[in-house]
């Protein structure tokens, strides 16, 4: 039996409680890593998702995107309680429907609030761990994209433009840290879960019927193209790993 790949590895999970960032930890633990279960309100599904996971050492603590002034302070715990940090999955993230026409209720605020929430907040907590991340000597980052990032259509168009910010974002980090710290994005169509307040099952499968794989994208999905961006694709930095089933064909 091939033992598990990640062993001895460290790895963070923003937004872990839930949805995609539950789906990487469950991954994540299965082969050998402890992992950092991050949350802002849920605590308690946090706590649930630590009792799944398989191996001993997992962790779960309260992270707040918006609050950057925190981040520091964050790593620094991070830094006492693990020793290391060898993975970090940006999966945390913030959006609500709003047709793209409607600039009355997407106002210069939420604009700011959902771009700081998507791409200001994963590069706050990049920055903070950074540090740990290139002592790891095969430090990652793993950003949660979209394929919104570069199709402009998706919940808003804030949310449009965060997650292309965060994709350049990940080419930029990539150049400027590599060979120590590797840099990924992972651009999924619509997946399966909450994320989008009003968005159903049913309307998931109709986009899905008309691409190419015809089936909609899962967690697990998501979770698994993480997965090999940690354990197969040790020399890929810079890109991104677009997992939509034909989606944007």
């Amino acid at each position: 039996m091939t033992p598990p790949t990640l062993t001895g590895k460290f790895a963070i999970v923003t937004g872990g409680s839930s949805g995609i960032g539950a789906a990487c930890a469950r991954a994540l633990a299965s082969e050998g890593a402890q992992v950092v279960v991050t949350y802002h309100r849920g605590q308690e599904r946090a706590e649930a998702v630590l009792k799944e996971l398989p191996g001993t050492g997992h962790l779960a603590i309260a992270l707040v995107l918006d609050d950057i002034d925190s981040h520091e302070a964050f790593a620094e715990r991070v830094g006492r309680e693990t020793g290391r940090v060898d993975i970090l999955v940006n999966s945390a993230g913030y959006t609500q429907r709003i047709a793209h026409a409607d600039l009355d209720t997407m106002d210069g605020k939420l604009f700011n609030e959902i771009l700081l929430a998507n791409a200001g907040g994963p590069f706050s907590i990049t920055r903070a761990l950074l540090p740990l991340l290139q002592n790891s000597g095969d430090g990652l980052v793993v950003n949660i994209s979209s394929v919104s990032a570069f199709t402009g259509s998706g919940s808003n168009v804030a949310y449009c433009a965060a997650k292309a910010a965060l994709d350049t974002l990940t080419m930029s980090l990539a150049r400027a840290f590599g060979p120590k710290v590797r840099f990924l994005s992972v651009s999924p169509a619509s997946v399966d879960t909450d994320f989008v307040a009003g968005r159903s099952r049913e309307e998931l499968q109709k986009k899905a019927a008309q691409t190419p794989l015809g089936r909609v994208v899962t967690p697990e999905d998501v979770a698994n193209a993480v997965l090999a961006c940690a354990t197969h694709l040790k020399t890929a930095t810079g890109t991104r790993l677009v997992i939509d089933g034909g989606h944007t064909l």
